[in-house]
This record gives structure tokens, sequence and C-alpha cells, in this order.
């Protein structure tokens, strides 16, 4: 009831908005409206291939050249003005293209409309050659449904990785294990539009360097073409890949502190009917981390005390090579093939002092220090090969497009603990010290299918179809070790093997038009789910299978003076990943282990939002209001073995969550020397559900929290250098057994233009106060904790960029142009 009450308030407000904005001067539909004509087109960019965002269309008198309306294009390069029919004449402008001047307006008597139709502004190549100082992306942009996030001017993330990025983009956070979060849940994230083994965990997230990713695009409710996976919506990282005639590309050095170093080339070469891009680079990194720990447990009439410290060091040499070609069989028929490579090498050392306190009423303290070491080898190798066709028809937006992907993926992790016993003084105990050892390997099989067909129709009518199926299998031999009377001994309850089969099959339709100002889509996704784990060891084998629909709908209005508001509906599911059902522990700490469920549930989410965006001549702020529900909600639930203070974390399906927030991203260029953005994001989350412990005891986990996160980046231009400062902060939230802390940090960069404009020197540094520290409480009958943990210390990081063949835009102005990858983004 309470989720048919809410879409009531979201219609209601919709329609309020639309009413008052109809009453405003010039926007009612009176006796002055009613003898306006509408102007329409699309602008097109022919080189790019794309349409051309944020361009100006000005309308002028011809009887006295005045300036009568104007407006700008949205993000598929359309443009809708209206005015009294007289004789007119029109410029379509934008910076470093060649202004169009249209000297006749074609009214036709008894017709309000006038579609002009394509109108195509290409490149001013002697602007491009002569002036050094022009427009650029804006670091963030943004429309209705998504919001881009272009990496290639962001200072801070220099030399840094895909997980700096995506803790730096609207809307989105990464926490401690590198889980990234879109407004609090779950997001799909993709590469290139399409699933990858790239980025299947945190590690592979690390391993893809910052200079080879072109921009990041968010879409928070997904339309029925995109797969239903996601909680909170899809990341799109797309790599760098142009499309710019000729030889052009890029190579990138840097340098920093602590141990960072890094080089890449991205080269691309176009003729007429081929297309060549290639993306190498290395990288190797040490990471410094540092954590506590502090655990009390009360049993009968005892207080046991941990204190635990850890220090440990993470990172190694690490190669990407992407080589692929786009292959123009005919001006419609195109072929694309790409072989992506990726091998890292790394050695972690860690070592965690655990210091053991015991209180009881008739017994002296006792004290205990232990010192616990894990020198860790891994190993890993991802190989990626993808084969796509294109066919473009005769009417434009008519396509069809295939894509087949194949991957396969090895990982090795071997090491080596050490435990060595000392008493309250730190003087060794005479007992032995405790020697084991892990060895994991996983392997692991994807084969991805997708098919899309896209028919327009009228004006702005659209029908698409198709299909997204995905086999995938995994094969994890974990083995864990102790040494005992001279000889290693396997671990019971910790060695096992787990093979993991995903069989997920995909078909959807969607139909959208526009009429007037009224725009809508409609969709609906149906997906077949066959999941199935075993343990080989002790033929355990859990099998599922489930069908499920997953509807959506968009409602937009285009508002007077550049306004627009849209009212989306999607569902969309969260499937257990392969290690929350795996059910091995981690070994690298002895006394905190993470476990899977191989008995857990899939999510499912209703998620409405209402968005409003407005373009300024100097910015744009983008507003939304947005309401989530959850069934079968995933959460790591802590558990803690009495006997001997041990916690083991390991997810859970509980009841429900419902999510309300308020977001705003904004842009501001008060100055063409000082740019501004950013976001502030604001929700409450009211989570329920209950679970029953190890004794059969049930314990209720609810929770209701309001938090906020925000980020504000400030970019200025002063003699040639650019300087940009950006403040983060998260706010605490409270959790269904404890609070996650609140965090500050701070990052600045400063560049400057070096060999004529066709080389850039970068020195940024990222967590200045060094404070990006996850902390929080966890707490339980007779259980309480506090932890701290940084994953990386504060970096300073050097980089060099230079350009071939290419011109850096620069200034305050906004540009779209070809970004090349995630062709349906």
């Amino acid at each position: 009831m309470r989720n048919y009450r809410l879409l009531l308030t979201f219609i209601t407000l919709f329609l309020t908005t639309c009413y008052l904005q109809a009453q405003r001067p010039g926007g009612g539909r009176g006796a002055g409206a009613r003898s306006n004509i509408t102007i329409k087109g699309l602008v097109f960019d022919p080189d790019a291939g794309a349409p051309l965002e944020f361009a100006t269309v000005t309308l002028f008198s011809k009887k006295d050249s005045s300036i009568v309306t104007g407006g700008i294009t949205d993000t598929q390069g359309k443009f809708e003005i209206q005015a009294p029919p007289r004789n007119y004449f029109i410029k379509v402008e934008f910076i470093s293209y060649e202004t169009l001047v249209i000297e006749e307006i074609p009214f036709e008597r008894g017709n309000p409309t006038v579609d002009l139709g394509i109108l195509e502004v290409s490149a001013d190549t002697q602007m491009l050659e002569e002036v050094t100082v022009q427009a650029e992306k804006s670091t963030m942009q943004m429309a209705l449904d998504k919001k881009i996030f272009n990496v290639g001017k962001d200072l801070a993330n220099m030399g840094g990785s895909a997980v700096q990025i995506l803790d730096n983009v609207p809307s989105v956070t990464v926490d401690v294990e590198g889980e990234v979060s879109l407004r609090g849940g779950s997001p799909r994230i993709l590469v290139d539009g399409k699933p990858s083994a790239l980025v299947r965990d945190a590690n592979g997230l690390r391993s893809i360097p910052a200079n080879l990713i072109e921009r990041i695009e968010v879409i928070t409710n997904p339309s029925a073409r995109y797969e239903a996976e996601g909680m909170t919506g899809i990341i799109n990282i797309v790599l760098k890949k142009n499309r710019s005639k000729g030889i052009n590309g890029s190579f990138d050095v840097n340098a920093g502190f602590p141990d960072l170093y890094g080089a890449a080339i991205n080269m691309n070469y176009r003729r007429e009917r081929m297309n060549l891009f290639a993306n190498v680079g290395v990288r190797y990194r040490k990471s410094p981390g540092v954590g506590s720990n502090y655990q009390e447990l009360t049993r009968n009439d005892t207080l046991f005390i941990s204190d635990q410290s850890r220090d440990r060091e993470r990172g190694g040499l690490s190669n990407n090579f992407r080589l692929g070609a786009d292959f123009y069989l005919t001006p419609k028929d195109i072929i694309t093939t790409s072989l992506q490579y990726r091998i890292s090498d790394d050695n972690n050392f860690t070592e965690i002092e655990y210091q053991d306190f015991l209180f009881t009423d008739d017994m002296a303290n006792r004290y205990l220090v232990v010192d616990r070491t894990d020198d860790e080898k891994e190993d890993e190798q991802n190989l990626e090969y993808a084969l796509s066709y294109q066919k473009l028809f005769e009417q434009k937006g008519h396509e069809l497009n295939l894509d087949i992907r194949y991957q396969d993926n090895i990982e090795t992790e071997s090491s080596n603990f050490k435990e060595v016993f000392f008493d309250g003084n730190r003087q060794p105990l005479d007992v032995n010290n405790l020697l084991q050892r892990s060895n994991n390997e996983e392997g692991e099989r994807t084969l991805l299918v997708k098919v899309d067909y896209v028919y327009p129709f009228g004006d702005d009518g659209k029908f698409e179809i198709g299909y997204l199926g995905s086999m995938r299998q995994i094969d994890n031999d974990y083995v864990v070790e102790e040494f005992r009377d001279d000889a290693w001994e396997n671990l019971p309850g910790l060695t096992n093997d787990f093979r993991y089969d995903e069989n997920i099959h995909g078909l959807y339709a969607s139909f959208g038009n526009k009429i007037d100002k009224f725009s809508f889509q409609f969709g609906l996704r149906a997906e077949y789910s066959d999941i199935t784990t075993e343990l080989l060891q002790t033929n355990e084998v859990n099998a599922r299978d489930y069908a499920n629909l997953f509807p959506s709908a968009f409602l937009t209005y285009d508002l007077p003076k550049n306004n627009a508001v849209q009212l989306s509906y999607s569902r969309r599911i969260r499937r257990p990943r392969f290690w929350d059902l795996n059910p091995f522990f981690t070994f690298s700490d002895a006394r905190n282990f993470f476990s899977g469920n191989p008995n857990l549930d899939p999510e499912f989410t209703d998620a409405f939002e209402l968005g409003h965006i407005k373009y300024f001549d100097k910015g744009s702020l983008g507003s939304s209001v947005y309401y989530r529900h959850t069934e079968g909600v995933i959460q790591r639930i802590f558990a803690v073995d009495e006997s001997t203070g041990n916690t083991v974390r390991r997810p859970e399906n509980l009841a429900t969550e419902d999510s309300y927030g308020v977001e705003f991203n904004y842009s501001y260029d008060p100055f063409k020397w000082w740019r501004i953005n950013g976001d502030f994001n604001f929700f409450r989350a009211v989570t329920s559900g209950e679970i029953v412990d190890a004794e059969g005891v049930t314990q209720s986990l609810n929770a209701d929290t309001y938090t906020w996160f925000t980020r504000l980046t400030s970019r200025t231009t002063w003699k040639e250098i650019d300087y940009q400062v950006r403040l983060n902060y998260r706010a605490p939230r409270e959790n269904t057994q404890g609070t996650t802390k609140s965090i500050t940090s701070i990052d600045i960069g400063i560049s400057k233009d070096i060999l004529k404009n066709n080389g850039t020197i970068t020195l940024s540094i990222t967590d200045v106060l060094n404070s990006r520290r996850y902390r929080s409480t966890l707490e339980r009958p007779n259980f309480t904790a506090e932890t701290d943990f940084q994953w990386r210390a504060r970096q300073a990081t050097l980089s060099f960029n230079y350009r071939l063949n290419q011109k850096k835009r620069r200034g305050g102005g906004r540009s779209g142009g070809d970004y090349g990858g995630g062709e349906e983004f």
C-alpha cells in the first residue's frame, strides 16, 4: 500500500510541476501562444558520426537582425524553439565548429511545425590549428537519464585506477573492501556497454589504470534494453578509442609516492574503410595500508579484550593490452573485433598484531601478544575477445547490432602464514610457532551473446527488441594446511573444491514516442536464471532456477526555457555473486573471517524516480527524488563465536529495505577561468529482517538511518595553469548491527600545458589530509567492536601526457563529440 501512495505522490508532483510551469509567461496556451510556430531539428557532426549536444541555436529577425529567441540542443542533438510566424534566419554555433546559417525558414500555411531535419556542422579545421585556448568537455555532463563523468580532464585521478575514479563519480561511493555503491546500493558495472571480466571484483577495478579510461556513465534507472542486474542502476566504464581520421593518440607516464610507476600508449589509425586502435599500459604499485580492530567480549564473569593492529603492503606489476579494429565493409555495415589481455603479478605482505587481555573477578589479568604474518603471491590473467557487427539501414536510427564475447580468466593465490607468541613484556613464549599455508586456484570462462534491433518510426518514435545470453562457469580449488608433527595437514572445514555454473537468458522489447513536448517509453524484459553451486568433495549441490519479468516506464515533459522533467520506474534484480555463495573463509586474519552463503536468494527492487534538469548559459542543475523498495535485501551479518571470540561476516537475506532520497548534481562556470561542479545526495534507508544464529536464537535486524554524502570540485585557470581542489564528505550511516562513521577527504591537482600545447604535466595529491579512513562500530549482545582501516595512504603523483595529432580543448565551454565505445549508451 505504501508503494502505491508514494507513486501517487510522484505523479501528483509531476503534474503540479507541469501546471505551474504552464502558468508562467510564455508557457501557456492562451491567445498569444496559439499563434506561435514550432521550429525543430537535429544538429549532427558528420566527422564524428554522432549528434552534437549543447550546440547553440539562435533565431534572428530578418528585419533588423535582432535576436528573437534561441536554445541549445539536448543530449540527442535535438532542439525545439517557438516564435510567431515571421521572417527569420537561424544560426547554429558551437565552439571550434563552423557556424551554420539557414537563411530561409520554410513556413507552410496551416502547419504549426517546421522541421528543419538534420543540420550537419563540421569542425573548423583552421580554428583548431590556430586557436590554443578552446572549449573542453565538462568534467561532468548531465542528462535526465544519465550522468557522464569525463575522466581525461580530472587532475585528481592522474596516475590512479578505476577505483579512485569511481570513488569521485557523482552518486557513487567505494568502501574499504572495494565494493562499489550507487546511491547506497549495488549497481551493475559494465565496460564499453557490455559485461566484462575486467570488473568482476575490486582487484579487477584496481588493475585498470585511469589513463586508459575515457569516461564513466551512470544510469540510475535503466530501461528494459539493459540488463535487469544492478539494484540501483548501471555504471559503464568507457575505454579510450578515437575515430578521428589519420594517425592520432596519446602517451602517458607517471611516477608517485608511495611507489607508483606507470606508462600507457593509446593509438588510433583511421582510413576510409578501417579504424585500428590499441591501448597498452604497464603499471607498478605498492599500496601501504594500516588498520585496527578493538573488540570486547563478555562471557559469564569474564571480560576478554582483543586489541588488533594491522600493517600491510599490497601490489606489484600489471600489464594491460587492448587491440582492435573497425572494418567498414560498406558505409552501413561495420565489423568490430578486439582482444584484451591483462596479466598481473602481485606480492602482498600483511602483519597483524593481536594483544589479548583477560579480566576476571578472582584472577589476575593475563596478557598475550601474537604476531601473525601473511606472505602472499597473487597471479592473475584475464583474456577477453569480442566480435561485433552493426548494420545501419537507410532510415536514420534503424539498425541491428550483434555482439559476441568470450572471457577466460585464471587466478592463483598462495600464502604462507606464521604466528609468533609473546608474553605481556613481549618476551617470546616457550611454544612452537604456528605455521600455516593456503592455496587458491580459480578459473572462469564466460560466453556472452547480445543482439539489439532498433526500428524508428515517425519523427520521434522508436521500437526496440533484443536478446542477451550469458553462460559462465567458475571452478575454485581452495586448500588450507597447518604444519603439525613434521607434516602438512589439511584444516577441516576450510578445504574443498567449489564449482559455480550460471546461465542467464534475457529478452526485451520497448516502445517510445514523442507527442509535442511529452515523450514516453515503455518496456518489458524477461530473464531466466539457472544457477548451480556444488561442493565437489562433499557432493553438496544447490541448484536454483527462476524466471522473472522486469517492466520499465519513462515519462518526460519538456518545459520552457531549457527545463525538462522525467518520471521513471523500473524493476531490478541483484543475483548473489560467486563470492557471496562460496562458503570458504578467507584466512589472512585468523580471527575475523569472511564467508559466503550458498543458500542466498536474489534481491528484487522496485525503483521510482522523478528527475528535473535545467540548463543555464553558464551551467546546469539536475535534481531528482527517488524511492526504492527491496525484497530479500542482502547484507553481510556479523556472528561471534563466544568460546573463541572469533567473528564471521556472512551475507544473509533480510526482509525488506525502503530507501527514500533526494539528489542534486550541478555544474556552474561563474567566469571563463573558473568552473564548479558537485553533487549532494541525502537519503533515508529503513531495513527490517531477522536471522536464526547457530544456537537457534532468532535475532531481529532492523535499522532506520538518515545519511548523506557530497562532493565539490573547483577548477580555476590562472596564467595558463590549471588548479583543481575537490572536497569529499560522507556522513555516518547506521546499519542493522552498528554504525559506519563519517569520512572527509581533500584531493588537489595542478597542471600546465607544454610543448606547444601538445603535452601536459600534472602534479596531483589524493587524500591530502591522509583522512580517507573507513571507521565503523559493531554492537551485539555481549560483544562490541571498533574498526579503523585505511586502504591506501596519501598519494602524490607526477604525470606527463603527450598528444599526437590531437588538440587539447580548454576553457569554459561544453562540448560533445564522439567518445568511442559503449555505443548503446
